[in-house]
């Protein structure tokens, strides 16, 4: 059960990065019609990033320093930049509903690595409900089984998770900073390196000229990005890391039925099977049980709670 005000507000959170999060994917792919495909993540999360250095001016809100500073920019290189480029990289070569499938397996790569990291407990019912998850989104993306798959590409799929993975157990192990300044820092350095990456790919950097892909860049700035990612990491604040990144397998229902009504692509009974499955996965690895042990670092770690029962480390 929900219990107080925090849980609603975590769930509140997790459920809008979901919604906002499942139009990136139907954004990219009219970004991908006209732009390069490393031009256009810099180009939107260049956009992003002085959205919100201009939203920390508005809220006052302070400039991290030393190791909040580092911490910040080491979030967004992993977060936005790696993965990024990995994720554009593999979706060229393979096929989009085998990337959303792996990418499901987000969820169980933070709980291995937070718990390697001594930051949480590991729970077998969240590996039980990933692997339910990760099969609902197989069947929802009808991601083929087919073994002529390029080793390269699934390889740079499997170190997207694994930086998506790491970079929100990493938020948790560095100084509290603001939401906002922790993304507005982090998509600054990931746009350096998405800059870098397409210039060196050899990418054309003109500025798109059809209207679809200005409303597809816009979009993917400020519902995408901004208020996506400010809501991702609030639900890892309250909820941790590993419950946090079930929103990747909630994400693609909303992209295939936004995909249908946006982009024309058909929809199928496999989404009826399959988003049952995504659900009853989210509830017994991040729902069930209320906030009680699955953001709680293991005793002694980082982020342990302080005297008066307020977390030293709120990401």
């Amino acid at each position: 059960m929900l219990r107080g005000g925090v849980d609603r507000v975590a769930l509140g959170s997790f459920l809008g990065c979901a919604l906002l999060g499942g139009g990136n994917a139907v954004g990219v792919r009219f970004s991908n019609r006209e732009l390069d495909p490393l031009w256009g993540a810099a180009l939107r999360f260049g956009g992003a990033s002085l959205v919100l250095l201009l939203l920390m001016a508005v809220l006052r809100v302070g400039f991290p320093r030393g190791r909040a500073l580092a911490g910040a920019a080491l979030f967004g290189t992993l977060n936005f930049g790696v993965t990024s480029a990995l994720a554009y990289y593999a979706l060229v070569h393979i096929h989009a509903g085998l990337g959303q499938t792996v990418l499901a397996l987000v969820p169980l790569v933070t709980l291995l690595l937070a718990a390697a990291q001594r930051q949480e407990r590991f729970r077998a019912s969240a590996v039980f409900g990933t692997l339910l998850a990760a099969t609902g989104v197989a069947l929802v993306s009808r991601a083929p089984l087919q073994a002529d798959v390029p080793v390269a590409s699934l390889l740079a799929v499997f170190g997207a998770v694994l930086c998506f993975a790491q970079a929100a157990v990493l938020v948790r192990r560095f100084p509290h900073v603001h939401p906002v300044a922790m993304n507005a820092v982090g998509m600054s350095a990931a746009t350096l390196l998405l800059f870098a990456g397409s210039r060196a790919a050899g990418d054309r950097w003109e500025l798109p000229e059809r209207a679809a892909t200005w409303w597809a860049v816009a979009y993917m700035v400020l519902a995408g990005s901004v208020l996506t990612f400010v809501l991702y990491l609030v639900v890892i604040d309250h909820w941790g890391a590993s419950r946090a990144a079930y929103v990747f397998v909630v994400i693609p229902p909303v992209t295939i039925l936004l995909s249908a009504r946006l982009d024309a692509e058909p929809l199928s009974a496999s989404l009826l099977l399959g988003t049952p499955l995504i659900l009853l996965g989210v509830y017994l690895g991040a729902l069930r049980g209320g906030s009680g042990g699955a953001g709680r670092p293991a005793d002694g770690a980082p982020g342990d709670p302080a005297p008066g029962g307020r977390s030293e480390r709120r990401a």
